[in-house]
């Protein structure tokens, strides 16, 4: 296949700039020779077939699959399934934990024992196969690897990674993506405490990726590594458990939990809370129940069409618990039984979506939004006895700050992540806006859906017991610190160009007003500013305490722009939430004319 044939099939004139396609084809034909798995060699060899027959979409898809290299970086890998250097596939993922490896190797000193990685995955397709193909590498490099026992949730793995002490771990899993993808993310143990790689990890790992030489000199022998046993998954259970709340819960008497006729009566308040749950085709159904029944928490529904894990997604078009029309079916659960709270998790688990009863609200029920449910919780751990500081990230409302504040307690910014947001020294609870929740930094350092989830039920079930919800909480937080209402503008585009486009305009020329107030500050977080690392964003403050942060999407070929309003309940709690809505439908609208995509 290496000439073209006079028949219209592969020309092997390129255009300017575009690789020879004679040079394409013989890449791809080495790709598939050295591909391990039979799946995406034979899928590859097609494509080359098709595009020989003069199949102009084959060529631009073998064009796309070879353009590049799935790039490594704090995130880890993430991309389609398939086969070529820019797709998730066993050959990317062999090299990647190759690279990993030697990493982790050259880390060592003089007198360190060998190192260990613990591993785990997801239900989605492949990710057994990815892997055990990182078990295989770690073994064959010498590196102690341990598997995690089946499909788990990713705060398993990254509670497993403190729990055994392992100087890494790998999570094959997509999280909330589509059913095409898969992703590969990092963790470091020891003084990076289990946190998701950042720089400059990151780049030095990536660096020994590129160092990988002929897939045939990896060594990878077929067996090894240990699998490991239930037992981690019960200590797992086990400390997400005792997350529920065990102080009192914010706005209401004292229930004296030292005393055993208050222990008595949480825990039949508990086990009355009618919850409806929602793993979302993911693997966090089982876990998630184990540990809400061990809170007391056992009057629990799933939703019967998305209980088991199915890497296909079959209910939603996009397994994201944020999506509209995801929690439907889980809505419609809950007012068939009566329930008085919906938990939704995302696939791997490491999200929580929460919906209580609101009569007011279209359905009879509210999904609370990222920043509210952060306000909540983070009330809830800043009214207990658990030290430290509350954390947001960048992106993230600022009522967080003034719940700590009101606590006496610090508040901290970081940058969007929660490889940021978990390595705050001391942090007593953490958020990010896209239902990203950090309840228990000891047991895990990371987002973890489960422990929000069961935080979330425990905190609903002792403030219904004097009828009470957590909308009632939320208002109580308005009425002391004004109404923060937050929203979003995204733009999805098709040249990344007209992003970098887009920010350099906004640097070269800032908006005066928006939302019809004065700006009175803009700050370029490229040059690391609000006290950040350096950053690519801007962020507009306005004279009536209204905030913009526009920045590119890390993870979509997207702009985004975070807005959030702030309207002081002085005047009634009705008429601020009122005016807080207008005010936000006004800075939305100027944010996207400013914007201009």
């Amino acid at each position: 296949m290496s000439g073209a044939p006079a028949d219209g099939g592969l020309a092997s004139a390129a255009d300017e700039g575009v690789e020879p396609v004679d040079d394409l084809v013989a890449r791809a034909a080495a790709w598939a020779r050295s591909d391990p798995d039979d799946a995406t060699a034979g899928e590859l060899r097609g494509v080359l077939a098709r595009a020989a027959g003069g199949d102009a979409l084959a060529l631009d898809d073998l064009r796309d699959r070879f353009a590049t290299t799935l790039a490594f970086g704090t995130a880890g890998l993430r991309g389609q399934m398939g086969a070529g250097p820019n797709r998730m596939n066993r050959v990317v993922v062999i090299r990647a934990a190759a690279g990993l490896a030697a990493f982790l190797l050259d880390a060592r000193t003089d007198g360190d024992e060998q190192p260990s990685v613990v591993i785990g995955y997801d239900a989605r397709h492949r990710s057994a196969d990815l892997a055990r193909d990182t078990a295989a590498v770690m073994t064959g490099a010498g590196i102690t690897a341990r598997l995690l026992p089946r499909p788990l949730p990713t705060p398993v793995l990254a509670f497993a990674v403190r729990h055994l002490g392992a100087d890494a771990g790998v999570m094959v899993t997509a999280s909330h993506n589509p059913a095409a993808d898969n992703g590969y993310k990092v963790y470091l143990g020891n003084e990076d405490g289990g946190s998701q790689i950042v720089p400059p990890s990151d780049a030095a790992i990536a660096e020994r990726i590129a160092a990988v030489g002929p897939l045939a000199d990896v060594p990878r022998p077929g067996s090894g590594w240990e699998v490991l046993g239930e037992d981690v998954v019960d200590a797992y259970v086990a400390g997400a458990a005792a997350v529920a709340p065990l102080d009192d819960p914010p706005d209401g008497p004292p229930l004296n939990p030292s005393s055993a006729s208050s222990t008595t009566r949480t825990g039949e308040q508990r086990a009355r809370l009618r919850i409806v749950l929602t793993p979302m085709h993911g693997v966090g159904g089982e876990v998630a129940l184990r540990v809400l029944a061990r809170a007391g928490l056992t009057d629990v529904h799933v939703v019967p069409r998305q209980a088991e894990p199915d890497p296909d997604f079959p209910t939603v078009a996009f397994p994201n618990p944020e999506e509209p029309g995801a929690l439907d079916l889980a809505l419609d659960l809950a007012r068939e039984v009566g329930a008085g709270l919906v938990l939704a998790l995302d696939p791997d688990a490491d999200r929580c979506a929460v919906a209580v009863p609101d009569p007011g609200a279209g359905g009879g029920w509210r999904v609370l939004t990222g920043d509210e449910l952060g306000a909540v919780l983070g009330e809830s751990v800043a009214s207990s006895s658990v030290p430290g500081p509350l954390v947001r990230s960048v992106v993230s409302s600022r009522l967080l700050d003034r719940v700590a504040a009101a606590h006496g307690r610090e508040s901290v910014q970081t940058l969007t992540g929660f490889k940021w947001i978990s390595r705050v020294p001391g942090m007593a609870f953490g958020y990010e806006e896209a239902i990203g929740y950090c309840v228990a930094p000891s047991l895990v350092r990371d987002k973890d859906g489960i422990t929000a989830a069961v935080r979330a039920a425990g905190l609903a079930a002792e403030l219904a017991g004097r009828g009470r919800t957590l909308l009632d909480v939320l208002d109580g937080l308005f009425v002391a610190h004004g109404v923060h209402l937050t929203g979003q503008h995204a733009v999805r585009v098709d040249d990344l160009a007209s992003i970098t486009r887009a920010m350099e305009r906004l640097r070269a020329d800032p908006p005066t007003t928006l939302g019809g107030d004065a700006v009175v500050e803009a700050t370029d977080l490229l040059a690391g500013g609000e006290g950040l690392p350096p950053t690519d964003g801007l962020l507009y403050r306005t004279a009536a305490d209204a905030r913009v942060v526009v920045r590119p999407s890390g993870t979509e070929p997207k702009l985004k722009a975070y807005l959030e309003v702030v309207v002081p309940a002085t005047g009634g709690l009705g008429a601020a939430k009122a005016l807080a809505g207008d005010r936000l439908a006004g800075l939305r609208r100027d944010v996207a004319a400013v914007i201009g995509l």
